[in-house]
């Protein structure tokens, strides 16, 4: 089976790099995968993506090396499995609050004895292999989203949900949740001590953490603080700020 150079990655101790597909295009997913991301996460949530188009896009960045991720609308068991089906090698779920929710999250990611899994790799043994059976509850990814003061504070239980392997922090939610203005790169120092604190939570329970970031340099920074996972801005964002900076300079008086 193909293996999740993400995971392969961090087994070496070194950080990723994620890059964030929100147009639902073919086309714009096969420009990113070409741009050198150790992953891209195609995004059902917020990002303009229904599924079928999600397909095409995990079909896109199949052509480079970065390992395909999805963030699914919510946690619910058919779009998770679906998109796993499609070739997804893990998912990044939003508003994960409780252990419970976490634990129902990833028995939706694993086969059984593991989880409650349906089996049907349609695409996934394409992308992966014909062993995909035998390796995928080894292989898939499971990222579970600290977005939320509730979540803030039942962070420890939810890190030591068994086959977890990640937290990803929101922090445009988490900031919102803690009644400050909800952006990326927080400098707040509630907000700031809040996400120290999932960082934390995450190494104590010996899985690893991610951040939604949208300057590399703050990303660099959250890299030196010890974050295994970085995702910078979005397609859509990086689309628009080096058109504004194209026009800018084309328009600069002499």
């Amino acid at each position: 089976m193909r293996s999740n150079n993400i995971k392969s990655l961090w087994s070496q101790g070194q950080a990723t790099v994620n890059g964030w597909l929100s147009i639902p295009s073919s086309v714009s997913a096969e420009i990113m995968a070409h741009q050198g991301w150790d992953s891209l996460t195609i995004d059902l949530q917020h990002g303009l993506v229904d599924y079928q188009t999600a397909l095409t896009m995990l079909q896109a960045v199949s052509t480079k090396d970065a390992t395909p991720l999805a963030r699914v609308p919510w946690l619910e068991a058919g779009i998770i499995m679906k998109l796993l089906d499609a070739g997804a090698y893990g998912i990044i779920c939003p508003m994960i609050n409780t252990p419970e929710e976490a634990q129902r999250f990833v028995s939706y990611c694993r086969y059984a004895p593991l989880g409650q899994r349906s089996f049907g790799p349609t695409r996934a043994v394409f992308y992966a292999g014909a062993d995909y059976a035998q390796h995928a509850n080894d292989t898939v990814l499971t990222l579970a989203m600290i977005e939320t003061r509730q979540a803030l504070d039942n962070v420890a239980a939810i890190a030591a949900t068994p086959g977890l392997d990640g937290l990803y922090i929101g922090p445009s939610d988490l900031s919102l949740s803690m009644g400050y203005t909800p952006k990326l790169d927080q400098e707040e120092p509630a907000v700031v001590e809040a996400i120290e604190a999932i960082r934390k939570a995450a190494k104590d329970a010996a899985i690893s953490v991610g951040i939604h970031c949208l300057e590399p340099s703050y990303a660099q920074r959250m890299i030196d603080q010890g974050f295994d996972m970085v995702t910078i801005g979005s397609d859509i964002r990086l689309l628009g700020a080096a058109a504004a900076a194209a026009v800018k300079v084309s328009k600069a008086k002499g």
